[in-house]
């Protein structure tokens, strides 16, 4: 595909007001696209909106698990701005590391449908403009991916059949002259990292398993600028930090190594045995 230009496009980006979506709002309205911000805290897509563009960022609040919601939220866009050419479904959760036995049925559910099923609605309240005006679709996984997700079954799950999602609807939008994109992120340095991993020391010890490079965070905007660079040049994949598209490529030979190195590895398994204590206390989600 040719290189689409984002001057004068429209764009929605959810879980917008702040980490990866604030910072792909500020970089699409750097190319002078208007946004709409969508977020679930009450204030926030407003206060966002006003830091971003004083005339072309709108703040919605909408919830990405409610379908109604985000066909409410697409006709507004459209009502304000004329039409709408990119979506960027970005808006996801994680839980507390746990095992899969460990987590709550309800926390396991809501981070799939957060995750999962709101990408895909969406998309689907999207999709109409976007393949009127031959635009395109971001949808955000990660590199749980293509990575054994131990301690966090849920996102892990979510962020895989996001991928397969995305790889899908880039094949089937070609015959409208839209596009699509999978963005994988390893670890940015937003709130939700905050939450999940530097406020967790069991998390932490999980993750001090990889090697140290693999766990080099980049800052939000890193990863804003990257999802808005693969929208012009309507990249298939977007990864960041770069070194993780070793992995992405070499997956069918490294996840049985990997994994069997989590089965034989006594300081892996034990940090499992105390993840999986986990079952009787809460487990929160951080978005």
């Amino acid at each position: 595909m040719e290189r689409y230009d984002l001057s004068g496009k429209v764009a929605l980006v959810t879980g917008g007001a702040r980490g990866i979506g604030l910072a792909t709002a500020q970089a699409l309205i750097a190319r002078g696209a208007s946004v709409v911000i969508v977020d679930l805290e009450a204030c926030a897509p407003a206060r966002a909106a006003a830091q971003v563009h004083d005339s072309r960022a709108l703040g919605l609040v909408g919830d990405v698990t409610d379908r109604g919601a985000m066909q409410r939220v697409v006709a507004a866009a459209v009502e304000r701005f004329g039409g709408l050419d990119v979506v960027v479904a970005n808006a996801g959760i994680a839980s507390r590391v746990a095992t899969f036995r460990a987590t709550p049925t309800e926390t396991f559910e809501r981070v799939l449908d957060v995750n999962l099923m709101g990408v895909c609605r969406t998309v689907d309240a999207a999709l109409p403009e976007i393949i009127r005006r031959r635009g395109h679709v971001v949808v955000v996984s990660s590199i749980y991916a293509f990575t054994n997700g131990i301690g966090t079954v849920a996102y892990a799950m979510s962020k895989a059949a996001v991928e397969q999602f995305g790889r899908a609807l880039r094949a089937e939008l070609l015959q409208h002259g839209a596009g699509a994109s999978v963005a994988y992120f390893g670890f940015v340095d937003t709130d939700m990292i905050h939450r999940a991993i530097d406020a967790d020391p069991l998390a932490n010890a999980m993750l001090g398993a990889l090697p140290r490079p693999l766990r080099k965070r980049v800052a939000p905007a890193v990863a804003g600028e990257a999802i808005v660079t693969g929208i012009e040049r309507r990249l298939p994949r977007i990864i960041r930090p770069r070194r993780w598209t070793v992995m992405s490529v070499l997956r069918g030979i490294l996840n049985p190594l990997t994994d069997a190195r989590i089965e034989r590895d006594e300081n892996t398994q034990r940090i499992l045995r105390e993840i999986d204590g986990r079952a009787e206390g809460d487990q929160p989600t951080a978005a």
